[in-house]
């Protein structure tokens, strides 16, 4: 019986990483055109984007077209970049934010 219960574990870890795998991750970028700091997080987040290859997707919000999404999110400062997966909102960030924590981010949220 020993045995069933290991099988039966290790299957359970193994679907649980299949499907940490196949979370879906998003990092809404909410900027604005006139943002000096916005201009400074981009190439950051285009380094990051193509270095983990489709790993995560990335939503821009231009906040002042996208005024709707920017209060539901509750968006009150920019730079603010949001990780979400299916689980919802795994973390938030407020103003220019480095590649290190972002990416720590990424990896909690399954990335």
């Amino acid at each position: 019986m020993a045995a069933s219960r290991y099988d039966w574990e290790t299957l359970m870890r193994r679907a649980w990483q299949l499907a940490l795998n196949r979370m879906t991750v998003t990092l809404k970028d909410f900027y604005a055109d006139w943002c000096g700091p916005c201009k400074t997080q981009d190439p950051i987040l285009e380094e990051l984007e193509d270095d983990w290859d489709g790993r995560f997707e990335v939503e821009k919000v231009n906040v002042d077209e996208q005024q709707d999404v920017a209060n539901e999110y509750q968006v009150r400062s920019l730079p603010t970049l949001i990780i979400e997966n299916d689980d919802g909102i795994v973390e938030r960030f407020v103003g220019v934010t480095q590649r290190g924590d972002l990416e720590d981010a990424l990896e909690s949220a399954g990335a």
